[in-house]
């Protein structure tokens, strides 16, 4: 599997915008953005990208949540690839089919599960893949360092659910990816919000 930030180092405000494709880039592969954020370079990076012999540049998109900084380009992309575009609800126009916690979607040349977690709003989830021990997380918080705050009882679940999966690295809806230690990192946060 091959994961591209489109989005990495722009001059603007937008959430990543993954681009994640298979390591042979083979016709069975999905080509999947995990959300589109706001920078138009990231059109022209799909454009150019090599996704295989005969296969569409984007099968789908997958939204994390429906905020404007992970959804900005979804308009544009859909007009220009044609892809499928999955989300927790059916708050964007663009979006053709909901998604369901525990399905499992191929993402690249892996499958990854759907985790509704509501907390950063209503509608967010993260993505899974126990094959690659991938976490796509959007903006949902994993990285909570104080006791303070109140969270809701469906979110500590889905805390504790996260930390029983073998997650090697993730990838958030902004800034670098975690590549160790992120149990750890997990079961910290838990530890403070069942602390609370």
């Amino acid at each position: 599997m091959t994961i591209v930030n489109q989005t990495e180092n722009s001059p603007m405000y937008t959430s990543n915008a993954y681009f994640v494709t298979g390591t042979w880039k083979s016709m069975q592969d999905n080509s999947t953005l995990i959300d589109t954020g706001m920078d138009e370079n990231a059109v022209i990076k799909i454009r150019e990208a090599w996704t295989g012999v005969g296969k569409k540049k984007l099968d789908q998109i997958i939204l994390t949540h429906n905020h404007y900084d992970h959804t900005g380009l979804v308009n544009k992309l859909k007009a220009e690839f044609h892809p499928i575009v999955l989300a927790w609800t059916k708050s964007h126009d663009a979006v053709d089919r909901q998604l369901k916690d525990g399905e499992k979607i191929p993402v690249g040349d892996a499958l990854f599960e759907v985790i509704h977690m509501p907390g950063h709003s209503s509608d967010s989830i993260v993505l899974f893949s126990y094959e690659e021990g991938i976490l796509f997380a959007g903006d949902s918080p994993l990285n909570i360092k104080t006791k303070e705050g109140r969270y809701e009882k469906a979110f500590v679940q889905v805390l504790e659910r996260l930390s029983r999966l073998p997650i090697q690295s993730i990838f958030f809806g902004h800034g670098e990816p975690m590549q160790s230690g992120c149990l750890d990192m997990i079961r910290r946060s838990l530890e403070n919000v069942r602390n609370q």
